[in-house]
């Protein structure tokens, strides 16, 4: 029997939204402790805003595929919604400074919310037109293990590029 993924998805959206909102002050709220940084945001850079999405929306994943676990394709359609809503994070926030010059922080806010939203509806169309083919569900898994790792590592081990270098001070990671 098929079940429905759209109020899963609804679901997901709002786990995502409050917990990327929750990760964002967490560093700070805990008092910059080491072991919250891989999840939380330590900076203002893009690529910790992109670390905001990832994990609340790969814990999701993690709990729905329990209820989806006769579905071959549900970590291919995870993955691809994942990985959807992560590079969305810098092309709409480079495009938008790019184009007016500068972020207020509601645009900023504005911008991770629309990624959760496209990233969730995205998923929900590919599973619900069964034309995804799934190779390997267990690439896809290995591959978003990969993302998470690099999440993890460049927090401690920041490369000096833009995407990593928090705009308000200028520094790299934490």
């Amino acid at each position: 029997m098929k079940r429905s993924i759209g109020p899963w998805q609804l679901l997901g959206f709002a786990v995502t939204s409050l917990g990327g909102t929750i990760l964002h002050f967490l560093y700070d709220w805990l008092g910059e402790a080491a072991w919250i940084a891989p999840l939380s945001g330590v900076n203002e850079s893009t690529w910790e805003h992109m670390k905001l999405l990832f994990w609340p929306m790969l814990l999701f994943a993690i709990l729905q595929s329990f209820f989806f676990r006769d579905r071959e394709d549900f970590w291919c359609v995870k993955l691809r919604g994942i990985l959807l809503g992560i590079i969305l994070i810098p092309v709409i926030f480079y495009t938008y400074n790019g184009v007016i010059g500068r972020s207020p922080d509601w645009i900023n806010i504005v911008i991770f919310f629309v990624c959760a939203a496209i990233a969730y509806i995205y998923e929900t169309r590919l599973y619900n037109t069964d034309r995804l083919s799934c190779r390997s569900p267990k690439w896809a898994k290995i591959t978003l293990g990969a993302i998470a790792l690099l999440f993890v590592i460049f927090t401690f081990l920041t490369p000096e590029i833009g995407i990593f270098k928090d705009p308000l001070t200028g520094t790299y990671g934490i």
